[in-house]
């Protein structure tokens, strides 16, 4: 893979086989990181993380046993019951946690059967109980949309500027409902960020949110910039085609 340092992190580009690797190396180091007690681990909605799954299961690359020693999460999720098709972590559950045999006590699902905004109160409460405030975390799994969302960041998401100190809060978003979503707070509180972009529609979302003005406001995956340092992107060479960055 090739390597390159950014100003929002330090970029991989490579094949998918190459990038299915080291997401899965990634994972195991932060489940392996946490000795005497579980890593919490933020998993993502879309067909990237679908296709991690699967590779996983089919290729029985996680064991069991790593997977207790874990508590698994998404960063985001849409407002639906977890037998939804577009539930995160009910996909999550169903294609990883379940073909692996992970035990109830180490899933962790949005409160969902709450009204929005009770469930954001909720999932926070029980995370402040567990964790305390300041604890994000330990690996946070992320996509970008071609607009340049991440989690359900939107551009001009009242949440992006809002100042809001909890890690995890309820948003309205416009044609698409409620959301549930780690805030610019929680994503600062994360040990370790994981980006994955793929595929040649999303190049120029790709070229302007790392080479273009820094207007995380417009573009809410530019966030990312303040926590540079503990981010990796991993992109294949689609997604990475129109990037200047370690080109010259």
């Amino acid at each position: 893979m090739k390597t390159i340092h950014s100003n929002y992190g330090t970029l991989f580009i490579g094949d998918q086989e190459s990038l299915l690797a080291f997401l899965l190396e990634l994972l195991q180091n932060a489940c392996n990181k946490m000795p005497k007690s579980p890593a919490r681990i933020g998993l993502s909605g879309g067909s990237t993380p679908q296709a991690f799954y699967r590779w996983c299961v089919d290729n029985e690359k996680l064991p069991p046993a790593l997977i207790e020693r874990a508590l698994w999460f998404v960063s985001d999720e849409r407002c639906v019951p977890l037998d939804h098709p577009d539930s995160n972590f009910g996909v999550a559950d169903r294609l990883l946690l379940k073909p692996l045999q992970a035990s109830s006590a180490v899933k962790w699902p949005w409160p969902v059967d709450a009204l929005p905004p009770e469930t954001a109160t909720l999932f926070n409460d029980r995370w402040r109980e567990q964790f305390g405030m300041e604890a994000g975390f330990d690996l946070c799994l992320l996509g970008m949309g071609d607009d340049g969302h991440t989690a359900s960041l939107f551009p001009l998401s009242p949440l992006i500027e809002s100042g809001v100190e909890e890690s995890f809060a309820s948003v309205g978003v416009t044609g698409k409902g409620w959301r549930l979503t780690i805030t610019p707070a929680g994503l600062q509180r994360c040990s370790q960020i994981v980006v994955s972009v793929q595929g040649s529609g999303k190049a120029a979302a790709l070229k302007k949110a790392l080479e273009g003005p820094f207007e995380p406001y417009k573009i809410p995956i530019q966030l990312l910039r303040h926590a540079a340092e503990r981010v990796i992107w991993l992109l294949d060479e689609a997604a990475a085609a129109e990037l200047s960055l370690g080109r010259q």
